[in-house]
């Protein structure tokens, strides 16, 4: 498993990984992307801003990178800047096939992305991923799987990821949805040859949507790596939009508010790695701070009266708009 290289590290923050959702494309569902992303989204803006936050986030000891096939050129700018960095080579990298990036690089598109899970989309992605990362891709996850995915029936499917696995790439799958917990549990018994398939899986947990938690923790138990993705909850725990009590106890301990929500993740045993979403380096440095934060059973118990119902919270983000 790449990630017991994570768990050999001694720096507070190798285990918390950078994601390349906000950085990849010009279009995303955070909010304040006009503030916080050059005026000139074009390609050559938001390579400088990828390879700017890799390198600040290697430098203070992060050592988790994720992109996915989606995430318009993510996997580009990342192949660049491990080429250019060849002492990162002790990094883990991760990417997700299963939806296209279909927007064209617009922010106004009426399509930002397409799902399919199909053995002919897999084939297709992971020789596009490959001919980027090459032998750097470390982990290969199906993107936002649900309970009822064709990727977790698919038979043919499966056999030709046990093959990826066999080669030295490790398999996984994200969730989405207000059932994540069903489709961790229906992706736990999927075996090859007697053998479990995936050995990652990376799904949303943070203050306001935490209904995972018991299955991700039944993951964790049968020897899986999980990975906590929207801690911050597409933005809206951080920054002015986080709610009152997330601002109140980072100004308790001198910290932002995104270091409190990411530090629930991290607070949770069976997490082993928590991603930060950060578009600026500014954002990045208040999530690093995380591991800094003691949440006490008192806090806790005040953010555990954030959490919203699987559907609401799941509603809120399909009404989120590209940006």
């Amino acid at each position: 498993m790449p990630f017991a290289r994570l768990n050999r590290a001694t720096t507070p923050t190798s285990h918390i990984g950078l994601g390349l959702a906000a950085v990849g494309r010009p279009g995303y569902i955070t909010p304040h992307r006009d503030r916080d992303l050059p005026g000139d989204r074009g390609a050559d803006a938001l390579r400088d801003r990828t390879h700017e936050l890799l390198d600040a986030a290697y430098a203070q000891g992060v050592r988790y990178f994720d992109a996915a096939r989606s995430y318009g050129r993510a996997e580009e700018f990342l192949a660049e800047w491990l080429t250019a960095r060849p002492e990162a080579a002790d990094v883990v990298v991760g990417s997700k096939w299963g939806y296209t990036y279909t927007a064209d690089w617009r922010v106004d598109a009426e399509t930002h992305e397409v799902k399919d899970h199909d053995l002919a989309t897999f084939e297709r992605q992971h020789a596009e991923t490959a001919g980027l990362l090459g032998d750097r891709l470390d982990l290969y996850q199906i993107h936002s799987v649900t309970a009822d995915s064709p990727a977790l029936s698919d038979k043919a499917l499966h056999a030709r990821l046990a093959e990826l696995a066999a080669g030295g790439t490790t398999v996984g799958f994200s969730t989405s949805g207000p059932a994540q917990a069903d489709a961790v549990r229906a992706a736990l018994a999927v075996t090859v040859d007697g053998e479990p398939l995936f050995r990652t899986v990376q799904a949303t947990y943070n203050a306001l949507e935490t209904s995972a938690g018991p299955a991700l923790a039944e993951a964790h138990d049968a020897g899986l790596t999980v990975i906590v993705k929207e801690a911050l909850a597409n933005g809206r725990l951080a920054g002015t939009e986080a709610p009152a009590v997330v601002r109140e106890i980072g100004a308790e301990a001198g910290l932002d508010g995104d270091a409190v929500a990411l530090a629930l993740g991290l607070h949770q045993p069976w997490a082993g790695v928590v991603l930060s979403g950060a578009a600026t380096v500014t954002q990045l440095a208040a999530n690093l701070h995380a591991p800094l934060l003691d949440l006490d059973p008192d806090r806790l118990d005040r953010l555990a009266a954030l959490v919203e119902e699987p559907e609401a919270y799941w509603r809120h983000r399909a009404s989120l708009p590209w940006s």
